[in-house]
């Protein structure tokens, strides 16, 4: 399944699996769009994405954590 940034929940979910020991409360956003745009299934143009989008993956790595 490729990933695009309207898949927040998936992108979460993924980068709670490979960053385990994380804190996404803590995250800098330049490090969040760096990480998402490495992971093995985002298809997606790395400039599509804005601050609005990276929150809402933030959010949901959040309730992901909990």
């Amino acid at each position: 399944m490729s990933l695009k940034w309207t898949d927040s929940l998936d992108i979460a979910i993924d980068l709670s699996e490979k960053y385990p020991d994380t804190d996404p409360k803590f995250i800098r956003f330049t490090d969040l769009h760096k990480w998402i745009i490495g992971l093995e299934n985002f298809e997606d143009n790395p400039d599509n994405s804005n601050e609005k989008i990276l929150e809402a993956i933030q959010m949901n790595w959040i309730e992901e954590k909990q």
